[in-house]
C-alpha cells in the first residue's frame, strides 16, 4: 500500500511517498481503507520532531485526522461492522475519564502512525461511527479541530445560552468553536486578520467581529462589545501575543481555554490578572472518545456548517502542508485518498 512517511531523518524534506505491506487485523482490531485526511497545525510540528521523545520514531506516517471505511474486522469485534464509515480517534487509548500520561501519549500522527496511508489497522476501541449525512471530507475534519472546540466549550466550558464568547481566527478550531457556541445560544465575537474573512465569519453567524491587524489593541473594543462586563469564555488560539489581551477582556470568574500557540509559546503576562479576578485558565488538548461521540450526536441533530477550504490529492501532501503553513486558509485543508 502507498503511504507518506518520514523516512531517514526528521524534517519536512524527508517526507516521502513510499510503500508498506498492507496490515491485517488481529483480535479486537479493524482494518480501515482510508478515504480522506485533514491537516492541523500539529502536522507542521511533527516532521520537525517538535514534540521531542513524544513525537515517535522513524519511519513515521504523519497526519492525525482522517476517515475510512471498515473493510475487515478481527475476531471479537463488536463496536463496528464491515462497510461502516469511521473516524480514528486522536488519542487511541483515551476512552473516557480524566487525562493521564498514558492516555495522552498514544496519539495518531506521532508517536503512532497517522492517516496518510491507504489502509490503517486499529483497535476497535479507537474508532467512532459517523452520521450518514457527513461527506468523507467533512468527516475527516472532526477528530482534532472539532473535538478540541467541543471539549473547550461543552466538556469543560459548560457554555450556557446568552453567554459571551470570544474566538480567535478562522482556522478549523475557530470555526468549530463559532458553530458550537451558536448551537448553545451564545453571543460570539471573532477576531480575524482580514476583512474578507470577517465577512465570511459574519455569514456563519458571528455576532461581532474585530480586525486585529487594523486594531492591534483589540482587547478594549472587544470588552466594549460586552458593555464592559467581559467575556464569559475565550477560545485562546494565539498564545504568547494574544493571551495578555485575552486576560484584559475576560470577565472575573470567566474561563479561558488555552488551545493554540500560533503567535509563540512563551508566557509573558501579569499573573495577577488571573489570580485577582479568579480567571479559570484551562488547557485543552483534543479530548476523549466519549466526548467525540457526544459531539457527533450534536452534529447529527443540528447539522452545523463544516468549512473545507481546499482539497489536495494524496500525492500532494507536501503542497497541502505548505498551504497550511502560509496561513491563507479559511477552515480546514483536506487530502483526498
Amino acid at each position: 500500500m502507498r503511504v507518506f512517511q518520514l523516512q531517514d531523518d526528521w524534517g519536512m524534506a524527508n517526507l516521502k511517498l513510499a510503500k508498506r505491506q498492507r496490515p491485517h487485523p488481529g483480535p479486537g482490531q479493524v482494518l480501515l481503507q482510508m478515504r480522506a485526511s485533514s491537516l492541523n497545525y500539529r502536522d507542521l510540528v511533527v516532521p520537525e520532531r517538535g514534540y521531542g521523545n513524544f513525537t515517535g520514531t522513524l519511519p513515521l506516517i504523519p497526519v492525525s485526522d482522517g476517515v475510512g471505511e471498515v473493510v475487515e474486522v478481527g475476531p471479537g469485534v463488536t463496536r463496528v461492522a464491515v462497510g461502516e464509515r469511521v473516524c480514528p480517534t486522536f488519542f487511541q487509548g483515551w476512552i473516557a475519564g480524566e487525562p493521564d500520561l498514558a492516555r495522552m501519549t498514544g496519539s495518531l500522527g506521532g508517536p503512532i502512525d497517522g492517516t496518510m496511508a491507504e489502509f490503517m489497522c486499529l483497535s476497535e476501541q479507537g474508532v467512532v461511527k459517523l452520521p450518514a449525512h457527513l461527506s468523507d471530507l467533512e468527516a475527516a475534519t472532526l477528530p482534532c479541530a472539532a473535538l478540541t472546540a467541543w471539549s473547550a466549550l461543552a466538556t469543560h466550558g459548560t457554555l450556557r445560552p446568552g453567554e459571551q464568547v470570544l474566538v480567535q481566527g478562522s482556522g478549523g478550531v475557530a470555526l468549530f468553536a463559532l458553530a458550537f457556541a451558536k448551537l448553545a445560544g451564545a453571543r460570539v465575537t471573532v477576531i480575524s486578520s482580514s476583512d474578507d474573512k470577517i465577512e465570511r465569519l459574519k455569514a456563519l453567524g458571528a455576532d461581532a467581529t474585530i480586525n486585529y491587524r487594523t486594531t492591534p489593541e483589540w482587547s478594549k473594543p472587544a470588552r466594549e462589545i460586552t458593555a464592559g462586563r467581559g467575556f464569559d469564555h475565550i477560545v485562546e488560539l494565539g498564545g504568547e501575543r494574544t493571551l495578555p489581551q485575552s486576560l484584559r477582556c475576560i470577565r472575573p470568574g470567566g474561563t479561558l481555554s488555552m488551545i493554540g500557540v500560533l503567535s509563540g509559546s512563551s508566557l509573558s503576562t501579569p499573573l495577577g490578572l488571573i489570580i485577582t479576578r479568579q480567571v479559570r485558565l484551562q488547557g485543552i488538548t483534543v479530548g476523549h472518545r466519549d466526548g467525540f461521540e457526544a459531539m457527533l450526536r450534536a452534529i447529527d441533530q443540528h447539522r452545523p456548517p463544516i468549512i473545507v477550504d481546499r482539497v489536495f490529492e494524496f500525492e500532494e501532501l507536501p503542497d497541502a502542508l505548505a498551504y497550511l503553513k502560509s496561513g491563507a486558509h479559511f477552515g480546514k485543508i483536506c487530502i483526498r485518498h
